[in-house]
């Protein structure tokens, strides 16, 4: 079955600003592009259905914390629509091996057996990626198609009409995004990456999410519980 983009009602809460994009020309692009490659056989992650998780699991109005991915997982099962999330059966990917060691070093919640982390969407915890598909084993193989321009929109406005929201940023392609953020209502957080390729060099013992949960506590914002179970 071939999915369109425009197949998708997104939710209440998110359509008043992100429908209009769907009649864009760079979406309609993007959306021929993705039926081209579903045409062509290739095998697309997420699964299409899953493409707009992020935004079914986090209404706009209960998004308090943005953390900003690249690319989906592009291993076989990996990818599920929230960003460094990844079903409870798949094992934890490198860069949430660290994620979860920087929060046990930081907060002291315990290191997790999975890498579900539908718990953090339910507390308003916006789990995005920059691009929302990838191709099978093709890191980047979706990287300016569109998805970029539909992502930026989703940043700028929620620092447009929203306030108090803490934006974690991590490694240069994430950071560039910054432009985007009114930092003098947001908090912005940047490190680089965790990946096992740079998260010695500044994630890790960045006590980040302890700075996230005090700028929140400072303003009477409920705290994000960081553990996993």
């Amino acid at each position: 079955m071939i999915v369109e983009l425009t197949d998708f009602d997104l939710p209440d809460c998110w359509e008043s600003v992100l429908t209009p994009e769907f009649q864009k020309d760079y979406f309609r692009k993007l959306n021929d592009f993705l039926i081209s490659e579903q045409k062509a056989g290739k095998t697309i992650f997420p699964q299409m259905l899953d493409i707009f998780n992020c935004l079914f699991s986090t209404p706009f109005s209960k998004v308090k914390v943005v953390i900003l991915g690249q690319d989906p997982y592009h291993g076989t099962g990996q990818a599920n629509g929230l960003a460094f999330s990844v079903k409870k059966d798949i094992p934890i990917p490198p860069s949430l091996k660290n994620i979860y060691k920087e929060i046990n070093s930081d907060l002291g919640c315990d290191i997790p057996s999975h890498g579900d982390l539908r718990k953090w969407a339910r507390q308003g915890v916006l789990l995005m990626n920059s691009t929302l598909t990838v191709e099978e084993k093709k890191p980047g193989s979706h990287q300016g198609k569109g998805w970029e321009v539909f992502t930026d929109r989703i940043i700028h406005y929620l620092s447009s009409h929203r306030e108090n929201i803490v934006f974690f940023l991590w490694g240069n392609k994430s950071i560039e995004k910054k432009s985007l953020i009114d930092d003098s209502k947001h908090m912005v957080i940047t490190s680089v990456h965790p990946s096992p390729l740079s998260a010695y060099r500044g994630f890790l013992g960045s006590r980040q999410f302890s700075e996230c949960n005090n700028y929140l506590k400072n303003l009477d914002i409920p705290e994000i519980d960081w553990s996993v179970k």
